[in-house]
């Protein structure tokens, strides 16, 4: 089931991107941070409400720290949504798999011996492979101009990695999906109206504006699904599952947008999914190896 909830966020991802690549001619990339977060808030609400779950929760610090990281992950992803090309865009914010391993392994090597920081070794090396994907995914971006939002598409991956362990936190000490979820879109809808104020707000145009509907069900939805699997405790075919996301993003940016990524692209986007598949394949077996003091 865990492989299911991983399939759906990833489809549901990739919808919403396309709602994002549409609304985002029309408005800025705070409102639709703000809309995202409004529609998911009143979604999760009504879901707590319907299981009778208390939005009263025993870990606030907890969620404030993964709705900062979150929300400020979420800005630069729709902002790389805007600027390039689907594919790419969600390449880079997939590479939080790469992160994850990198800040896990980072630790290690921090508290560890170095008989455990040469267990390491292969994962660094995965690591590496990673950003020079992102070197050769970016290179068409280099040549278009488009290097500002590739930087913010990169920190957007980053960033995310850092909110997938709280998430993963969250889950360990019991904080049920839904409120993780809800206290995630109160925060991006805080953030982002707060941001309106200073960034201002465009006027909204029918139809154009329905596009933000469907971006925050389908957010909420994905939200919700990837959260589940996470929480659930996500084996390496689980967390590596989400890169079907690259795909179903492929085929929406070359059929709707018309997309045309040249073949370095292509080939850099190869390698950061390669790289982070392995990467996840060697730290769940670098950790198994690890015995139990050792964690």
């Amino acid at each position: 089931m865990q492989a299911l909830w991983m399939v759906l966020a990833s489809l549901f991802f990739s919808s919403m991107s396309v709602c994002v690549k549409f609304a985002a001619t029309h408005f800025n990339t705070f409102e639709l941070v703000t809309y995202r977060g409004a529609i998911g808030t009143l979604i999760m609400a009504a879901l707590c409400h319907r299981k009778g779950i208390s939005l009263k929760t025993p870990v606030p610090k907890m969620h404030i720290y993964r709705s900062i990281v979150g929300v400020i992950s979420l800005t630069a992803w729709f902002y790389a949504i805007a600027k390039l090309p689907l594919a790419t865009a969600m390449t880079l914010n997939y590479m939080s798999g790469v992160w994850v391993a990198a800040f896990l392994v980072g630790s290690t090597l921090w508290v560890g011996t170095f008989k455990n920081a040469t267990r390491q070794l292969p994962v660094v090396l995965t690591v590496i492979i990673g950003f020079a994907g992102v070197v050769m995914t970016l290179r068409p971006s280099f040549e278009q101009n488009q290097i500002l939002a590739g930087l913010v598409g990169v920190a957007s991956g980053m960033i995310a990695a850092m909110a997938y362990l709280q998430v993963a936190a969250l889950g360990r000490v019991g904080e049920p999906v839904e409120r993780t979820v809800f206290y995630f879109s109160l925060g991006a809808a805080v953030s982002g109206g707060i941001s309106m104020l200073f960034f201002g707000v465009n006027e909204w145009q029918w139809p154009s504006a329905l596009w933000l509907l469907p971006i925050g069900i389908l957010a909420a939805l994905g939200q919700w699904c990837m959260t589940q699997a996470y929480t659930d405790g996500a084996t390496m075919v689980v967390a590596n599952l989400q890169y079907a996301g690259i795909v179903f993003s492929a085929l929406f940016g070359l059929f709707l947008f018309g997309d045309q990524i040249p073949l370095i692209g292509w080939a850099g986007m190869s390698l950061i999914v390669l790289s982070g598949i392995a990467a996840t394949a060697l730290r769940d077996r670098s950790l198994n190896k690890v015995p139990a003091e050792e964690h």
